[in-house]
């Protein structure tokens, strides 16, 4: 299995590759001299994004950081996991939305910072939860967020470049020649909007299961992780749908989809053999021995998401499973 670095380096040069051509077309057909403009816009908002993005992480999820004497169990956990990680510890803080879960943002890995949800301290016990902050914790160790900020304005670039062409013609020296030129390029970049939009949420998926296995090399069990995201999936689907929507932007950040939420509810339930609330080592090995099988229908809504089917995930931490038996 390709390193997830790897991967995601791959998909950058396939990503600047296909901005590259676009741009090439642009230039050699229609003559375009604001192409470059437009690179420079989106390099800048990169590097607003780069500035300010903590802040309105922190403001839109109402986080409080916490000194060590407020929660000396949590700061020892987080610590104990960075510690392992070989990683500066992360600022750490509290998050007062209702919806249990976690994050990890900042600008790097000595800027990490990882929140927790007031409500999923309720939800989890302290080895869940300890689980929860390890996967938290390979998203500063991978660097992964570098990477979905680099992959993420490929398509910002390519849809307005769709916009300009489509809506205010082509700027082109041969626009009296070439006609209906604008339009094929418009066409063409929304295309390929489309396409690497699919990629930039491919990698967003790949790299929850990289998340999860790093958690697993942290020392938290298959089984531990696995019940873990059941129990966030539950949280989820109680949530008020007016709660959800207040924070449907930021899904993406959080462990599981939380639009999601209901459907996968009903699909996880089925592991849950002695209804426990919780998935067991024994309940997760049988798992693995099982094949799943999607609906179509879950099969697109997962090529639409930012997260992967959780029954295909949990199915994963199965296999881990297995190699610990």
């Amino acid at each position: 299995m390709f390193s997830l670095r790897l991967r995601m380096s791959i998909l950058v040069i396939i990503l600047f590759a296909i901005l590259y051509a676009i741009g090439s077309l642009v230039l050699y057909y229609i003559g375009v001299t604001g192409f470059l403009p437009q690179i420079l816009l989106a390099a800048g908002m990169i590097f607003v994004q780069y500035l300010i993005g903590p802040k309105i992480v922190e403001m839109s999820m109402r986080v409080k950081y916490i000194k060590k004497e407020e929660a000396p169990w949590l700061f020892e956990m987080v610590e104990s996991l960075a510690s392992r990680a070989n990683i500066k510890t992360p600022k750490i803080g509290i998050s007062y939305i209702n919806v249990p879960n976690a994050f990890a943002f900042g600008r790097g890995i000595k800027d990490g910072r990882i929140c927790v949800t007031k409500g999923i301290m309720d939800l989890l016990d302290k080895d869940e939860l300890k689980a929860v902050i390890g996967h938290e914790m390979s998203h500063l160790k991978n660097r992964d967020v570098l990477f979905i900020t680099l992959l993420s304005v490929i398509p910002l670039l390519l849809y307005r470049l769709f916009w300009q062409f489509t809506f205010y013609g082509s700027y082109s020296r041969r626009r009296e020649e070439g006609g209906n030129y604008a339009a094929l390029i418009g066409i063409a970049a929304f295309l390929f909007y489309f396409i690497t939009n699919l990629l930039v949420l491919y990698a967003s998926r790949i790299r929850e299961y990289f998340a999860d296995k790093g958690s697993i090399a942290l020392g938290n069990s298959p089984s531990t992780m696995a019940t873990a995201l059941y129990k966030l999936v539950y949280g989820a689907a109680r949530t008020p749908k007016e709660d959800l929507k207040q924070i449907e932007g930021l899904k993406a950040f959080f462990l599981n989809d939380l639009s999601r939420a209901r459907k996968e509810i009903a699909d996880l339930a089925e592991l849950d053999l002695d209804r426990s609330g919780a998935i067991d080592s024994y309940e997760l090995r049988s798992l693995a021995e099982k094949e799943i099988k999607l609906s179509f229908a879950d099969r697109a809504m997962e090529l639409l998401s930012t997260h992967p089917n959780m029954l295909k995930r949990i199915r994963q931490l199965s296999q881990y499973s297995k190699g610990q038996a």
